[in-house]
């Protein structure tokens, strides 16, 4: 009972939370990267010695032609290069002279190469807004038709809400410290990144319905003095499980992120930032949200 006990507590938790991520996102935006605001992505090795400076390398590149690059090590040998899109031509002169900046017995090498156009850019970033609120959209009436024949005490779109609710609220969260790190330790927003909310998205709701249908099971099996009592066995009964699954999803994300190199780091903290909220959520936030409504409903009736 404690968790329905003390409810309130958690939804000022999570509004403050919000409100922050909310701040974030006001004050700094989100570092989109190349696949939303156009740009080349050069990732490049320096094998066998140190790493060239970084006032070395924005001189190689302005003197290839490209102003205002952004230059991140990545390692003791490697470094990310983002700057402006580049045709072919400009891109060997890029090669060309980062590879001068080679010291003896050093080896340069071009690891990958991306370019893309604003135009590009802009088209995926609609996209993926579409993608994400069909998702949610396919969410809320697959919830409802699945709930359809659990009306009382509260109706099927109800637990529907509860669902969409609780994804919003780990959407936003994530959102929000992404946008913190954009701007303070240089992680972007890609392509990857909206397929690691899509699957927050489909995480958290597929942990939020073993809540709620075991909820559902109680109800017809009359489980509970009344239905604050049985989402609170319910929540019991599903705990240990959802913790269970979520720490080793935890293990796999954090081998990913340690070990999976610098392609994978945005990737794999947002999934790890999205199901931990996402975990949190399930438990903590959308059953609950359901127990509230219908204490407000019997204070109206």
């Amino acid at each position: 009972m404690l968790i329905i006990k003390y409810r309130k507590i958690f939804f000022i938790l999570s509004t403050l939370l919000i409100v922050g991520s909310l701040v974030s996102l006001f004050l700094w935006k989100l570092n989109f990267g190349i696949d939303f605001s156009g740009g080349a992505l050069l990732e490049a090795n320096f094998a066998g010695g140190s790493l060239p400076s970084n006032d070395q390398i924005k001189n190689a590149l302005s003197g290839a032609g490209v102003k205002d690059a952004v230059v991140q090590p990545t390692s003791e040998n490697g470094v990310i290069l983002r700057f402006e899109t580049v045709d072919d031509k400009t891109h060997q002169k890029i090669v060309v002279a980062l590879s001068a900046l080679a010291q003896k017995d050093q080896k340069f090498e071009e690891k990958s190469f991306e370019s893309i156009g604003p135009a590009i850019g802009q088209e995926l970033k609609k996209r993926a807004i579409y993608a994400i609120l069909a998702t949610l959209v396919g969410i809320l009436f697959f919830i409802s038709f699945a709930f359809r024949k659990v009306s009382k005490p509260v109706s099927s779109f109800e637990y529907a809400m509860a669902a969409i609710l609780a994804l919003f609220h780990d959407m936003i969260i994530t959102l929000g410290i992404f946008s913190f790190l954009g701007k303070f330790a240089g992680f972007t927003v890609d392509l990857p990144f909206v397929a690691a909310i899509l699957t927050v998205l489909g995480y958290s709701v597929n942990d939020t319905i073993v809540v709620f249908d075991r909820v559902r099971e109680n109800l017809i099996k009359h489980v509970g003095k009344d239905f604050e009592e049985t989402v609170s066995i319910s929540i019991n009964q599903t705990f240990v499980r959802s913790l269970a699954t979520s720490a080793t999803v935890f293990i796999a994300l954090l081998t990913i992120y340690f070990f999976g190199g610098e392609s994978t780091k945005s990737f794999s903290l947002a999934l790890i930032v999205g199901i931990f909220f996402g975990t949190y959520s399930s438990i903590f936030i959308a059953s609950t949200l359901l127990v509230s409504w219908y204490k407000n409903k019997l204070k109206k009736s």
